[in-house]
């Protein structure tokens, strides 16, 4: 009698813990991105402003977009990781070549976070105003990665209606960086209308959402084909 008991007691338990994974993940739908691990890198930072447009500065930008963007993907149950929080760089005070050391520790960090992902954000420059629209570039040093740049420039073409192409970059973050991740570039601060728009909470929301669909659609492409 008492083995019954205990029979159906683990029965009942083995139940009630199912009925608790069944109702948790419909409490959860919508996080699509859960047990990924993905690393932001707002570029530049400190001392390095990137691009600019009188006293407004490219770094400052990506890191509120980045910002943004944390906020979409951790909705989607994402872990995520950012490089820099503040205005700051990751270079040493014994670093002789200060970008290249600040450029190697990002690399260090998107490794030690373990991330599925990095998505390096930025703002493009042209020498004119006519460029505008959103970009992607990408290494072939993981074949992800053009995969990674494909889908978000699809993205970006439905929701924004950009003209810009995939293209590829041999700069040292990307050809160093093994785990899959692309430069984003947002925009371009050398168009009046884009600089504007760039400055806009709401318009840097759309942007990290439609980023955050990409991502999405990213993983779901992975996840099938293996």
């Amino acid at each position: 009698m008492i083995r019954k008991y205990k029979f159906l007691f683990i029965i009942m338990f083995i139940v009630s813990l199912m009925s608790l994974q069944i109702v948790d993940a419909k409490l959860r739908p919508n996080e699509t991105l859960e047990k990924k691990v993905i690393t932001i890198d707002p570029g530049h930072g400190g001392r390095d402003p990137g691009t600019y447009y009188g006293k407004l500065y490219e770094k400052d930008l990506n890191l509120a977009i980045s910002k943004i963007l944390k906020e979409k993907l951790e909705e989607k149950g994402a872990t995520v990781y950012m490089i820099r929080e503040d205005d700051s760089d990751l270079s040493s005070q014994w670093d002789k070549a200060k970008k290249r050391g600040d450029l190697y520790r990002r690399i260090l960090k998107i490794q030690e976070n373990k991330s599925d992902i990095y998505l390096s954000i930025h703002i493009n420059w042209y020498n004119g105003s006519s460029m505008s629209g959103q970009e992607v570039l990408y290494h072939p040093i993981n074949e992800n990665n053009k995969v990674l740049a494909d889908i978000l420039l699809e993205q970006f073409k439905e929701d924004f209606n950009t003209k810009r192409r995939v293209k590829k970059t041999n700069l040292y973050l990307y050809s160093n960086t093994r785990v899959p991740g692309v430069l984003i570039e947002c925009g371009f601060l050398s168009n009046p209308n884009e600089r504007t728009l760039l400055q806009d909470e709401t318009y840097q929301e759309k942007v990290a959402v439609s980023i955050t669909k990409g991502v999405e659609t990213y993983f779901k492409t992975i996840e099938e084909s293996n």
